[in-house]
């Protein structure tokens, strides 16, 4: 019988092709899985369904409805008629008047304490009488309202119940990719705990709020979704389903949820305090195009161009008109949206470091945050100048210019501190039109200085000429409200 000899060398070349391959085995079992983890799709969202529906709720609410005054009268039946056995319902009272009736809507909401404070959507709780929770399990409890805010869409209810509930909690909206797999579980058209999914489909979606900072998915979202929870795949709530665009009234893809981090800070203020306590900075402000950013001397196109200051935190504070707001608490401002967001999630009485510019060169300030909502009940006079009765006229850039006459103040309606030079006409072909430059419209500033007479607001044109300038900034007052246009030099 022949033998073979297995020796050492064949050992080693057995051993190493047996490590290759185990080795070869791991790493693709680990491309895998961090193939898997990066795409966050599960085999299945059944899990996760089962592991967060406990903590969604079904909301019933149920309004006093009226007959409206402009509805027209109910016909007048004298008592007896056999119309009003016929027909009771349309003959509530003796002056012909529909009775009250009661009108019941849907919604969705998610448990975020396990003492029973509930979040929903404002929209599905308004004016409504009653308020009925209904949980996975069934069981059913009225709810109270803890405040809620118009400006985000967001309501907290509270439910007190005999043992303590689930409850999610919301998750970091801003690390969010567009891609992400998304869950959304509600009460979509009244059908109760449905869950959906889908993918982040955009973020930073605005629809039509001062704070918008919506998700958009594509998770199926209609009716009766409004309030309930869009989960990510760490079952974090990222977003609350508010909104969805359609020409049907049904779900085509479009669907928006309010980001998980504005309501947090939301929901965290309206359960201290009842109601929503924003930072305020007191400035008016714009969006800087490239145009502006020339006639300033700007780098890029970015941060909000300040273009008044009424009393409040930022005059305390020293800013002036013609400031640009580059960086607020240390964050990059891009957009007057974008700082409008930021101050609001702020607290008030905080003390913010601003990064601004100002002829030329950037500077910081200090700014104690005031709150917004104080400011929005009063009435805030913005400041104003001298006038000047200088009768003088001159035509620059299409615009028909004068100095402001008491005659011109009164036929202008103008404030009797107001500043500047007027403008009388403007030539629909020049960019002064295109601008949105108007007749009756003041320029209270070129070049963020301040002029008073046609003369001195030519010979700022001729200085930014000078200066290699291909537009300049004035700032222009429309019924006492200002802003700030950057005009083409070229004639």
């Amino acid at each position: 019988m022949k033998s073979i000899a297995i020796t050492r060398s064949d050992t080693t070349d057995h051993r190493q092709t047996y490590l290759i391959g185990a080795v070869l085995t791991l790493a693709l079992l680990m491309a895998q899985t961090l193939v898997a983890h990066a795409r966050g799709a599960p085999d299945s969202f059944a899990d996760l369904a089962e592991r967060l529906s406990p903590s969604v709720v079904n909301i019933t609410t149920t309004t006093t409805v009226t007959q409206r005054a402009d509805q027209p009268m109910m016909p007048q039946v004298p008592e007896g008629s056999p119309f009003r056995e016929l027909f009771p319902d349309l003959f509530g009272g003796p002056d012909g008047q529909a009775p009250s009736r009661k009108a019941s809507a849907l919604g969705s909401g998610f448990v975020i304490s396990a003492d029973g404070f509930i979040v929903t959507n404002n929209h599905v709780i308004d004016k409504a009488d009653e308020i009925i929770i209904e949980f996975f399990d069934g069981k059913e409890l009225e709810a109270t309202l803890v405040g809620r805010d118009e400006k985000t869409d967001v309501a907290v209810l509270k439910v007190e119940a005999s043992e303590p509930l689930p409850f999610v909690t919301f998750g970091d909206s801003d690390v969010s990719r567009v891609g992400d797999w998304v869950m959304a579980i509600g009460n979509p058209l009244g059908q109760g705990f449905t869950v959906t999914s889908g993918i982040i489909s955009a973020r930073n979606r605005s629809l039509r709020g001062t704070y918008d900072d919506y998700i958009q998915t594509d998770a199926a979202i209609n009716r009766g979704n409004s309030g309930g929870p869009l989960f990510n795949m760490d079952g974090n709530v990222v977003g609350v389903n508010t909104a969805i665009i359609s020409p049907t009234g049904g779900s085509i893809g479009l669907g928006f949820a309010m980001s998980s981090n504005v309501v947090s800070k939301v929901v965290a203020q309206l359960q201290e305090f009842g109601e929503t306590r924003r930072g305020w900075l007191g400035v008016r402000i714009q969006d800087v195009d490239a145009e502006m950013a020339d006639a300033l001397g700007l780098d890029k196109v970015a941060g909000a161009l300040v273009s008044d200051v009424p009393e409040g935190p930022a005059t305390e504070a020293g800013i002036l008109a013609g400031d640009v707001i580059l960086q607020f608490d240390g964050k990059d401002i891009e957009d007057t949206r974008e700082l409008v967001r930021i101050v609001g999630n702020s607290g008030v009485g905080d003390t913010v470091r601003m990064l601004i510019y100002r002829d030329g060169k950037t500077q910081t300030v200090k700014v104690v945050l005031g709150r917004r909502e104080d400011a929005e009940r009063g009435q805030v006079v913005p400041a104003s100048a001298d006038a000047t009765d200088t009768p003088e006229e001159s035509e620059k850039l299409g615009m028909t210019l004068t100095a402001i006459t008491p005659e011109l103040r009164e036929r202008l309606k103008l404030d009797n501190n107001a500043k500047g030079v007027a403008v009388i006409s403007v030539d629909e072909t020049k960019d002064a039109f295109d601008k949105g430059i108007r007749s009756g419209d003041i320029i209270a500033e070129v070049g963020q200085t301040p002029v008073s007479t046609p003369t001195e607001l030519s010979d700022m044109f001729k200085q930014a000429r000078d200066s290699g300038r291909k537009s300049v900034l004035l700032l222009v007052q429309r019924d006492g409200n200002p802003r700030f246009v950057a005009l083409s030099l070229e004639e």
